[in-house]
């Protein structure tokens, strides 16, 4: 495990426009995508993109289908599920802050396809960390940071305040009892 690393503002910015250029350029017509907000850390990521894509967006709350409920209770700031249109036949594209095992985008499948189903899915991430424990590939990705095991990456987008973003890696302390 290497030392904390922080990532500013600044290229934080610089990736969410490389995402929003990715994007557009797979779907021309954003009116027909729908961005998912991975609730919680994927929310205002996706608010982000929808506006820069003129696309609308919602939230996906997945806390009901995590693998690890009995170790990490749902969190009282948990969002609901908030979904601004029909699914069934849509072009969803969710949206997250990290990707880390899979074990996430595994459970925002889960509660997708409780609503209807979508005729296409996609992936946005603003950091990929590796490790991955499930075979799932995002197919955009804000930045790459290669991390061990023992390590987390802490992101903070500021609603309105993007000067105040900010990705961490640090340790990731000791495992849950």
């Amino acid at each position: 495990m290497g030392a904390s690393k922080t990532i500013g503002p600044g290229e934080i910015e610089a990736a969410i426009a490389r995402l929003a250029a990715a994007i557009s350029a797979r779907h021309p017509d954003p009116s027909r995508l729908l961005l998912l907000g991975i609730a919680n850390g994927g929310v205002e990521l996706a608010r982000r993109l929808a506006t820069r894509l003129a696309a609308p967006a919602g939230v996906l709350d997945v806390s009901f289908h995590r693998d690890d409920i009995g170790r990490h209770p749902i969190p009282k700031e948990s969002a609901p599920t908030v979904l601004p249109r029909e699914i069934t036949g849509a072009e969803i594209l969710l949206v997250d802050d990290v990707i880390f095992t899979g074990r996430t985008v595994k459970a925002a499948l889960d509660e997708l396809f409780d609503h209807g189903r979508p005729a296409r899915v996609e992936l946005a991430v603003l950091v990929d960390r590796g490790c991955r424990r499930l075979p799932f590939l995002a197919d955009y990705v804000g930045l790459a940071i290669p991390t061990g095991e023992g390590e987390k990456v802490a992101v903070h987008l500021a609603p309105g305040g993007r000067g105040r973003d900010s990705v961490r890696v640090l340790p990731a302390g000791p495992p849950p009892v």
